[in-house]
């Protein structure tokens, strides 16, 4: 038996059809809403985020010399 995995709105918390316009929010209202904590710096990335390109470059370079 499958169950429906009901989607709800990440701002309000109402139903969401996957279908909407707006989706995952249920309304424009929501979307700006959540536009407008990204842009606030409200939302961050746990992590830092590194470039580890150089740490490859270093590495290849080491086994390149050997």
């Amino acid at each position: 038996m499958t169950m429906a995995k009901r989607l709800r709105c990440p701002i309000c918390k109402k139903a969401v059809q996957a279908k909407s316009s707006d989706y995952p929010f249920c309304s424009e209202r929501c979307r700006t809403i959540d536009l407008g904590k990204w842009a606030s710096g409200a939302y961050v990335i746990s992590s830092p985020v590194t470039d580890t390109s150089e740490e490859f470059e270093a590495e290849l370079n080491s086994e390149q010399e050997d």
